[in-house]
């Protein structure tokens, strides 16, 4: 299956479709005046189609098994064509649209098994996602005209003793988000030089600042106190979503110290030095964080 680890919780929505056609005004009747011979033709579908959305992953072998936590079945007569709609709610990594799509045609196939006893010209039509809602696809993840500056916080790479892999790395995901990374610096781990470096780049305007390295707990680690000076406004939920994610996958994470506020309009995160710690924190954050773009815009939420 699709390693989905990387990915975090949000709510999944899908609705799908799936059409019954039968040959005579007659089945109708018999279906609206509970005369079929197997019984109730809506409330048997409604069942087989339950069961089919918890069968999925047991019969389709890419599928992850996850908490359905709503199903809903609805069925609507248009002449002599029946409509089955089936809404799934999770909250999950991965979207529910295949479970959505086999609930309906398990509810179309007990549906035709029902009927053709009393009508030989019985048919199963199209079979159709119609909606979906939830993950990445609910929010932008490319940014055009949007600057970005990379601050790498590290004595060791300062001073040549080591090479720089995190700034790199972070320069290359939010390239791929498509954000222009117009400035990089390396400095030492000190408050000052980090403090003149992160306003040196709010005075150019630059929409996005990154400061990786500084954020744990030893004597060195002081980007948190360099930054809070400069942040007109916190945002401890991204600072949160951060810590959360990491604490997901390591017990070590809850040490950390990110930080993430506005100031002039940019936005500040200050990140761990780490490679794979600043790689989750980017993770838990993008591409939902672009939203704030727009806000400092002063675009509506939910617009």
């Amino acid at each position: 299956m699709v390693d989905i680890t990387a990915k975090s919780n949000t709510l999944r929505i899908a609705t799908a479709e799936a059409l019954v056609e039968v040959s005579t005004s007659k089945t109708i009747e018999a279906i609206r005046e509970h005369r079929v011979p197997k019984g109730d033709v809506f409330e048997m579908s409604r069942a087989a189609g339950l069961l089919g959305v918890k069968k999925t992953p047991e019969l389709l072998p890419d599928c992850h098994p996850i908490p359905v936590e709503y199903t809903g079945f609805q069925f609507e007569i248009i002449d002599q064509t029946i409509k089955i709609s089936c809404t799934i709610k999770t909250i999950y990594k991965t979207g529910v649209e295949v479970e959505a799509m086999h609930g309906a045609s398990i509810a179309a196939l007990n549906m035709y098994d029902m009927l053709k006893p009393i009508d030989k010209g019985v048919s199963i039509g199209a079979i159709r996602l119609m909606s979906k809602k939830g993950g990445k696809s609910d929010y932008a993840t490319q940014v055009s005209n949007r600057s970005a500056a990379i601050i790498v916080a590290s004595d060791s790479i300062s001073a040549g003793k080591a090479k720089d892999q995190t700034g790199k790395m972070i320069e290359q995901f939010l390239s791929e988000l498509g954000m222009n990374v117009s400035e990089f610096g390396i400095i030492p781990d000190e408050p000052n030089d980090i403090r003149l470096q992160v306003e040196k780049y709010l005075e150019r305007k630059v929409d996005l600042i990154v400061v990786t390295g500084g954020t744990g707990v030893s004597h060195r680690d002081q980007t948190p106190e360099a930054l809070s000076p400069l942040i007109e406004k916190r945002l401890p939920g991204v600072e949160e979503a951060m810590r959360a994610y990491g604490q997901n996958r390591t017990p070590v994470a809850m040490f950390s110290r990110s930080v993430a506020g506005i100031s002039q309009n940019s936005i500040l995160l200050g990140i761990p030095g780490s490679k794979g710690g600043a790689l989750d924190s980017l993770k838990a954050v993008f591409p939902s964080l672009v939203h704030l773009f727009d806000v400092l815009n002063g675009t509506r939420h939910g617009k």
